[in-house]
Parts: structure tokens; sequence; C-alpha cells
């Protein structure tokens, strides 16, 4: 066979195949239109990463509020622990004193380490409230996390209720029929709202029924 014959063999085959891709995909095109999985499909393509942004959000205001309880925790410990090992030594110093010979000096000299010792546990316990304060701060986190968190739960309700109704809509009749008789006795599909089934012992009965 001539090249020439060959060549052109295969420019019409490549342009049969193209076509029929063209063709196949024109279809596919056109059946999700009318199914309304266009829609679906593109805000899906828009919602989704919207809400992953925002769980990314979540995660890193809750790493941030974890960090700053951390470096406050870290920060009172030790003050709360030299507080807690002079005190001992006070008392101890107090009790030795109190057992031995009166002695002005010595008691003098005990009152003064008592002054001292109340002077610098008035300053950590200053300090240490600063960071029970950080501490409290580092919760606000929660008020917008909350609020991001019910955006994405909302969202992905939506969602499923929207392919919920869409696979109700577009289900064999004798398994719409099925579903309509029997899994909706109780909360009921409503086709025109947003609310496919309530709850998802619901959702569970929907999709065995239709065979998922």
């Amino acid at each position: 066979m001539p090249s020439g014959m060959a060549d052109e063999r295969g420019d019409l085959a490549h342009d049969e195949v193209l076509s029929r891709v063209g063709h196949m995909t024109r279809a596919l095109h056109d059946s999700l239109r009318g199914l309304g999985f266009d829609q679906l499909i593109e805000r899906a393509s828009h919602d989704i990463p919207d809400a992953r942004d925002r769980l990314d959000y979540v995660a890193r205001m809750t790493e941030q509020a974890a960090q700053r309880v951390l470096n406050a925790t870290e920060a009172a410990g030790p003050l709360q622990d030299r507080i807690q090992t002079d005190a001992a030594s006070i008392s101890a110093t107090w009790q030795q004193t109190l057992q031995g010979a009166f002695s002005e000096e010595k008691y003098r000299a005990v009152a003064e380490s008592t002054l001292a010792y109340l002077n610098q546990t008035q300053a950590a316990t200053a300090e240490t409230k600063q960071h029970l304060m950080n501490i409290m701060m580092a919760q606000d986190f929660q008020d917008l996390t909350g609020q991001v968190i019910k955006k994405v739960t909302e969202l992905a309700h939506g969602l499923e209720q929207q392919l919920l109704q869409l696979l109700v809509d577009y289900a064999p009749p004798e398994i719409k029929r099925e579903v309509d008789t029997g899994l909706l006795n109780g909360p009921q599909i409503n086709p025109v709202g947003n609310d496919v089934v309530a709850g998802q012992a619901q959702v569970d009965d929907l999709l065995d029924s239709l065979g998922f």
C-alpha cells in the first residue's frame, strides 16, 4: 500500500476518534445539564475548596491557641514552684525560730526574709495573673472557628441534600415508589424544599434502597 494512502487512512481514523470523543463529551455534558448535575458540580467545585480553606483556618487558629496556652503554662509553672518552695522555707524557718530561745536579732532576720518573700510573691502572682489572662484570651478563637465550622457543616449538609434529591428524582420508578411509601412515612421528602430527609438513619436507608 502506498505510504500516502496509509497516511490518509491514519488521518481519517484519527479524525473519527476525535469526532466520536467529541460527540460522547457533548452527550455527557447535555445529560449532566439535563439532570441538573452541571450546577451541582459547579457549586461543589467552588464550595469544596472554600470548605477546605475554612478547615485549614480552623486548624491554624486552633494550633496558635494551643501554642499560646502552652507557652503561658510553661511560663507560669516555675513562678508557682518558686512561691511554693519559698513558702515552705519561710514556714520551716519560723518554726525553728519559735521553738528556740527568744532573740530579737533572729526574729528581725526572719521577719525581713518574710517581707522579702511577700514582695517576691506579689510580683510572681501579678505575672501569673498575666499568663492566666493570656490563656483566657487564647480561647477567643472558639467564637471565630465555631462560626467557620458551622458554615462548613451547612455546606456539607446542603450538598448531601442536593445529591440525595437528585437520586430520588431520577431513581427507577419501582425504587422511587418504595421510597415514597416506605422510607418517607416519617419525616418526608420535600421535592421543592431544601430538606430531602431528616436524620442520618433515613439517609442510610435511602442509599441502601437505591443500591448504594
